[in-house]
């Protein structure tokens, strides 16, 4: 306590006085009009990506007024928005001595905006009382070279955070001109005085009534108090703008009712055909001041928008569009690149017929014409290829995400198949006013299907069939030198009442299926027709022919082996001879069910000289023994059945390294799909087959290894403990059906193989072994090797112990003495008649003493016999004390073994002094209460151990004291070693050295002496194990932490195919962050991933491993190990 002083004050704080309010006004033009308007109301305004309602009604954001025209011709101007202004943001502090300045250049500013304030505002007195204070600016503008106050500016109040006020000056100078802001009020120079003067920005306002005809436009008044010191920014999620579509199209259900009679009517639509009409023929901002509508061939958008509207699998289990268009256009852009961005999401190309502008689709269609060797200059085609290089086999198309609001993510598209033949070739694509995934995907994968697909353009000339079609049309080229045989040509004769046509030239039908001949009449229409039979060569009857058929016809003749070789013409010039040029580029119809419905074709060779023979598959190898030496038996198969097709095989041995190269054993070449290997030395080996045809092409190769050695020693040996038994069964890193494993026992550690062969136990060979009389609480060691028709491998060890479970033991006993003779008899009535059949011999001598009795009952049955003692006697022994015995004895010898159960009850002087003693012989022995007629025994003595339920001790001395479980959880050795897994010590522990491993400390703990430590654990590094198929749990911590999961890898084998593959996926989850890593495997391919990221503090994370599979095969996958240390 304080002397002499006066009476104490308390500091007073007055309360915040100053509170500043301001309003934002926006103004957006978001589109040309007129629009459909929002999609779902004030749902789509997003403020800062907020939107200002909820789907259930609620408000986000309050206080926001908001004004809509959608771009009406003829629309009134927005109520409250009268004038617009350009905000330009300063946030300077202004100081006594150095007002601020800035320039105004623009004629159209009627008046200015100034925002000012302070970011706090209050002085303290000598007793701590925090009061109101005051600030004073004032704003300038510069007159005929002279500063002018406009106005003078007093802030009184108190405020502990920013307070902001706004001031509007009118009667503006000729521009340009100055404007500042003074700060009148000294500046600060204590901590009492916080007065600190703001110039936050200042406003170019334009006053005007604007309607903005022909535009779509939304205004805007929001409380700027709900953002703070956040830039605010806008969205809008809008139906577009309102185009021409068909008189009988409904946007909604995108369904066209009836025949369309060519009008149209005006609704919104993001069905890119109509888009791609209104941007040709608009005046405002397309090229309608150049084309109209009739010059646009409305006909064919009328069947593109259709295709485009056909719904197609989403990806996600439903369906969508099958093309849309959400796009905004904000710059000029040249007109072709427009339009060719239109064209990319309909998969078409703009074609000028010279009369029009039409659009030619990629997409399955009828065949225009038909061109063969007959019909084109000289009988030639010309066939050029695309690049390696320009076929790509990986996509990353880039589109608009809803789901990742409304920003850019990125779709991968892959041809594995494609990749694992020719290695990754990356093409990098944006999809146009693309917003769905599944369209995004679908769009990088026709173009890479394009690519992979239609690698093939020719050229050639022809006469007048050069204008019986346009550029965009599907024409059939049956070329007879590509295909290998006749496929094309003309008709020289028919007979219309026999349907017989003469051809120019023989043809080959094939044995098995159904051929078809594509005529082209005179008319110029062409049709197909199957053929019936075939009298000769040269003729072929036909199951219908049309009366249109004329001689020299043009004919084409499809086969069932090979593909019709169809192609988009893509040019045709007109030579100066009179003949026309006509360019194609490959056409594959099948291309459209792959991209859209992700069908699987196995495509048809287009040439007999082509063939190429077809892939091995199902390779396998089977060795056996040879004496000294080996043979070795391959089988495969194929896809498909080729005549002529035989087969190469190749064996090799080595690893290919300098130490060991490649040698070749053998080669062969075989018609059967099996062949066999003789005479082959232990080693490693490689075969490999391949098919080959009688034009020397071959196949793919398929190869497969195997080894003829001894067998590596099990990679795991797993011990499933039993009762006085273990189950031993051992595992290989890669399954191996022809390797088995011999077991070996021993009751003790042993150091060296001679060890195991001489001093162990040798069980047998088999896939696993059961070993039983094993004594609980020992250790069991067994020593396994593998073994093949080759060798043995070296010894594998491990130990264990049979089960440690007493209560179980007491119930497996019970189970064993309720099957014996003697416990059956032990709980039946004793009955004197049961007797008399089964005594073969009864004695009985009493000795004349009358002091010993002896009864002896025996039975013999061949190799076997069985004796029942019972001794009661009463002697004087040498030093005249008086004994007394009781003692029954059984015996049974088999095959001369004695075998003894006895129990003998005595009083008998030892050392001068009566002792009293019962003693029991026997295998097994069983304390069994019978009260309530239960049989399981209390306790058990067998093989020198005794074996009990439950037992209450008042003194215990023993030299060790294990508990049970494998490895024991307590022990307690003669040198005073303790051993527990899991130990609560409620007192105090006193200890000079020792090891503590995996503590957790509570508490505070004081370290009196130097503390070092290797690694420190726990919140600051972990360390967790992920298995495959399962996920894992991290908790957060309160700093940033670095997530580490390196060398994921997979390996595969026994794949059918080499493009099938096991896939694995690591994904880390962190607060929704998801980052990833993936992988694949093939029979020839080891996949590797891996994840590093960075973990926000307070995040948890979840780690998962996922594994799937391409058809059937075996693998093997690491842990994913994470490593999560603090940042």
């Amino acid at each position: 306590m304080s002397k002499g002083g006066g009476k104490g004050h308390t500091p007073y704080e007055a309360p915040d006085s100053l509170k500043s309010v301001q309003q934002l006004s926006i103004i957006d033009a978001i589109s040309e009009g007129p629009v459909q308007g929002p999609v779902n109301g004030l749902q789509s305004i997003l403020i800062n990506n907020t939107p200002l309602v909820n789907a259930d009604g609620s408000y986000n954001i309050h206080g926001v007024t908001v004004v809509y025209r959608t771009g009406e011709n003829e629309q009134a101007p927005m109520e409250g928005f009268e004038d617009s202004g350009a905000e330009t943001l300063l946030g300077a502090e202004i100081k006594h001595d150095t007002p601020i300045t800035r320039t105004i250049t623009s004629k159209e500013t009627d008046r200015l905006r100034f925002t000012f304030g302070t970011p706090y505002l209050q002085k303290s007195n000598d007793k701590g009382d925090r009061e109101e204070t005051e600030l004073n600016l004032q704003i300038q503008i510069q007159r005929n070279g002279s500063w002018v106050t406009e106005k003078d500016i007093y802030i009184h109040g108190k405020t502990t955070s920013q307070f902001l006020a706004s001031v509007v000056v009118g009667n503006l100078p000729p521009r340009p001109f100055n404007i500042r802001m003074v700060r009148v009020t000294p500046d600060s120079d204590t901590d009492q005085l916080q007065n600190k003067s703001l110039w936050s920005s200042y406003t170019e306002i334009t006053d005007l009534k604007q309607a903005c005809p022909n535009t779509a436009v939304v205004g805007l008044l929001v409380d700027s108090e709900q953002f703070g010191s956040q830039q605010v920014t806008v969205n809008y999620h809008i139906y577009g703008l309102i185009v021409r579509v068909p008189s009988n199209y409904d946007p909604v259900t995108r369904t066209y009712t009836g025949l369309w009679d060519g009008t149209f009517k005006p609704a919104y639509t993001n069905n890119p055909a109509w888009c791609l009409l209104d941007i040709l023929t608009s005046p405002l901002y397309g090229l309608g001041r150049r084309i109209g509508v009739a010059d646009v061939d409305k006909w064919a958008l009328y069947a593109i928008a259709q295709y485009c509207d056909q719904p197609v699998p989403d990806g996600f289990g439903g369906t969508e569009p099958r093309m849309t268009l959400n796009a905004y256009m904000t710059s000029q852009r040249k007109a072709y690149d427009v339009l060719a961005d239109f064209c990319s999401v309909m998969r078409c190309m703009p074609v000028w017929n010279g009369s029009r502008m039409t659009f030619v689709q990629d997409r399955p269609s009828d065949t225009a014409w038909t061109y063969t060797n007959s019909n084109v200059v000289g009988g030639r085609f010309k066939y050029s290829f695309s690049a390696m290089k320009d076929r790509h086999n990986a996509t990353e198309v880039r589109y608009t995400d809803p789901l990742n609001g409304w920003k850019t993510s990125t779709e991968l598209v892959e041809d594995h198949d494609s990749q694992i033949r020719y290695g990754r070739n990356l093409l990098k694509m944006d999809a146009f006013g693309c917003t769905s995934r599944g369209q995004a995907h679908r769009a990088g994968l026709w173009v890479m299907m394009t690519e992979l697909l239609e690698t093939q353009t020719v050229d050639f000339s022809v006469g007048a069939e050069g204008l019986r079609h346009t550029p965009g049309d599907i024409i059939e080229v049956c070329d007879n030198d590509y295909a290998g045989v006749s496929v094309g040509g003309r008709i020289t004769d028919l007979d219309i009442t026999t349907r017989t046509l003469t051809l120019d030239r023989e043809i080959t039908l094939p044995e098995s299926g159904t051929a078809m001949l594509n005529i082209v009449g005179p008319d110029g229409k062409p049709f197909s027709a199957e053929i019936q039979s075939q009298p000769a060569p040269d003729r072929v009857v036909m199951k219908v022919l049309p009366e249109a058929v004329q001689p020299y016809s043009i004919w084409g003749l499809k086969q069932p082996s090979l593909k019709r070789r169809l192609f988009r013409c893509v040019r045709i010039k007109e030579n100066d001879d009179g003949t026309y040029a006509i360019t194609a580029v490959q056409h594959v119809p099948e291309k459209e069910a792959i991209v859209d419905n992700g069908a699987h074709f196995e495509p048809l060779p287009g040439t007999t000289n082509s063939i190429i023979p077809p892939a091995v598959q199902h390779l396998t190898v089977s060795t056996d023994n040879d004496s000294t030496l080996y043979q070795a038996k391959a089988k495969w198969d194929t896809p498909r059945v080729v005549k002529g097709v035989r087969f190469v095989v190749r064996l090799t041995t080595g690893s290919g390294k300098d130490d060991d190269p490649v040698r070749l054993v053998t080669t062969a070449t075989t018609s059967e799909t099996e062949y066999a290997f003789h005479d082959l030395p232990p080693g490693d080996y490689m075969l490999t087959v391949r098919a080959i045809n009688g034009f020397g092409q071959q196949g793919e190769p398929s190869s497969v290894t195997f080894h003829i050695q001894a067998p590596e020693p099990p990679a795991t040996i797993e011990l499933t403990p039993g009762y006085f038994q273990i189950t031993v069964t051992p595992h290989q890193t890669y399954y191996d059906p022809g390797v088995q494993y011999e077991f070996w026992y021993s009751p003790e550690k042993l150091s060296s193989a001679d060890d195991v062969m001489s001093k162990a136990q040798r069980l047998g060979i088999s896939s696993f072994w059961i070993k039983d009389g094993i004594q609980p609480g020992h250790d069991a060691w067994f020593y396994v090797r593998s073994v093949n028709l080759v060798g043995k491998s070296t010894f594998a060890e491990a130990s264990g112990q049979c089960s440690d479970d007493a209560e179980g033991y007491l119930a497996f006993f019970n189970e064993k003495i309720q099957q014996t003779q003697l416990a059956q008899e032990l709980w039946s009535q004793i009955d004197n008649s049961t007797l008399r059949g089964d005594i073969a011999t009864i004695e009985k001598t009493v000795s004349d003493t009358k002091n010993e009795i002896e009864q002896t009952v025996s039975k013999t049955l061949e190799s076997q016999s069985a004796t029942i003692s019972q001794i009661q006697k009463v002697q004087t022994d040498t030093g005249n004390n008086l004994n007394a015995l009781y003692m029954l004895k059984v015996q049974k010898t088999k095959d001369g073994v004695p075998y003894v159960a006895g129990i003998g009850a005595g009083i008998e002087d030892a050392d001068g002094k009566p002792l009293s003693q019962i003693l029991l012989a026997a295998n097994r022995t069983a304390i069994i209460d019978p009260s309530d007629g239960n049989t399981t025994p209390m306790m058990v003595a067998r093989d020198g151990q005794i074996f009990m339920n439950e037992a209450f001790l008042k003194y215990l001395t023993a030299p060790t004291i294990t508990s049970g479980g494998n490895p024991p959880a307590f022990s307690l050795t003669p040198d005073g070693a303790l051993s527990a897994r899991n130990a609560d010590i409620g007192g105090n522990i006193n200890a000079t050295s020792g090891t503590f491993s995996n503590v957790h400390i509570l508490g505070d703990c004081q370290v009196d002496a130097v503390l070092s430590a290797n690694q420190i654990r726990g919140d600051i590094a972990k360390i967790v194990a992920c298995n495959r198929g399962s996920s894992v749990y991290i908790p957060a911590e309160e700093f940033d932490r670095t997530l580490a999961i390196p060398s994921v890898w997979v390996t595969a084998w026994g794949f059918s195919k080499d493009s099938f593959h096991v896939n694995i996926t690591v994904t880390v989850n962190a607060g929704g962050r998801v980052y990833t890593g993936t992988t694949y495997a093939t029979n020839r391919k080891t996949g590797i991933c891996d994840v590093f990221c960075t973990i926000p503090a307070n995040t948890p994370v979840v780690v998962s491993y996922q594994v799937d599979w391409t058809g059937s095969a075996a693998d093997s996958s690491s842990q994913a190990l994470v490593f999560i240390n603090k940042a």
